[in-house]
């Protein structure tokens, strides 16, 4: 568990590279097949909902991204307005951003798989840098970088302050600007 202490900026991540709706849905079939969690080998007393709730891995409403890129769940705040928000984001496989920036910093921490990411406006995926699980990476305003997953899917904590935003950084001229 993460605890955030004081107030961080935070935006989301940009959506990368679209895939085709009938691989989306059967990439999506796949990844809930494997997600699913048996049953608790032990009763589950009764729990006070005012002093703890939770989600068990297949509970959780992730939200799949139009293009079937990555997957989002909101667990605290709203990241479209202004305040604390705490999101999970799962990159799928083979997918990611382009180079992009937010205004304001951010804590991410990978949960499982490896997450891979690289700076600068020029978007160059044979040279990004692998974030095994347990990383914390520390995203700071108007720094320009780029992410996501490659061989297997990752799952991130974003912690931050909304509202949330990405602007776009990709230099397609061949220059490449930190």
């Amino acid at each position: 568990m993460i605890v955030v202490l004081g107030t961080v900026a935070i935006a989301a991540i940009a959506v990368g590279v679209a895939a085709g709706i009938s691989a989306a849905a059967n990439a999506k079939a796949a990844r809930a097949k494997a997600a699913a969690v048996p049953p608790l080998p032990f009763p589950v007393p009764e729990l006070n909902s005012s002093a703890l709730q939770y989600k068990l891995a297949d509970q959780i409403p992730w939200k799949e991204a139009k293009n079937g890129s990555n997957a989002t769940f909101v667990a605290y705040g709203d990241p479209d307005k202004p305040g604390l928000y705490v999101e999970f984001m799962k990159w799928h496989a083979h997918n990611g951003s382009r180079p992009h920036y937010h205004p304001n910093d951010r804590i991410i921490y990978v949960i499982s798989g490896t997450w891979w990411v690289n700076t600068g406006t020029k978007y160059d995926p044979d040279h990004m840098t692998p974030m095994p699980a347990g990383t914390v990476v520390w995203h700071y305003g108007k720094g320009i970088h780029y992410d996501g997953a490659k061989d297997g899917d990752c799952v991130l904590e974003i912690v931050g302050e909304g509202p949330a935003n990405s602007t776009d950084a990709e230099d397609k001229s061949g220059m490449n600007m930190p």
